[in-house]
């Protein structure tokens, strides 16, 4: 009985993986750097479809006059709710940098 509930709590206590869209949190046009973020609960192993943060990050690169998104560094994990000294809510970021302004069509 004592294994079974042992292995019942290992089961409770592993981190499930889950799918999460990133969205739009910082443009800034100056530098042409866009920033994505989702948020990640404490003992979940969240993560995004690297595909459709690119495209998301090119739609918004595209607004400020440039053709694509470029990923570069790290996802940045900061704590965005704490209980106590534990990271309850986790924010992860995702950077882009925006790249070639998109050529003009029929005028110069």
């Amino acid at each position: 009985m004592k294994k079974s509930l042992t292995g019942i709590a290992a089961l409770l206590l592993c981190a499930c993986a889950v799918q999460r869209q990133a969205e739009v949190s910082e443009v800034d046009a100056n530098s042409g750097i866009v920033r994505l973020t989702y948020g990640q609960a404490m003992l979940q192993d969240a993560s995004t479809d690297r595909y459709v943060a690119d495209g998301t990050a090119t739609k918004a690169c595209q607004k400020l006059g440039y053709a694509s998104a470029f990923a570069y560094g790290q996802p940045v994990t900061t704590c965005s709710v704490t209980s106590g000294s534990l990271c309850v809510n986790e924010r992860v970021t995702l950077q882009y940098q925006c790249r070639a302004a998109a050529a003009q069509i029929g005028g110069w």
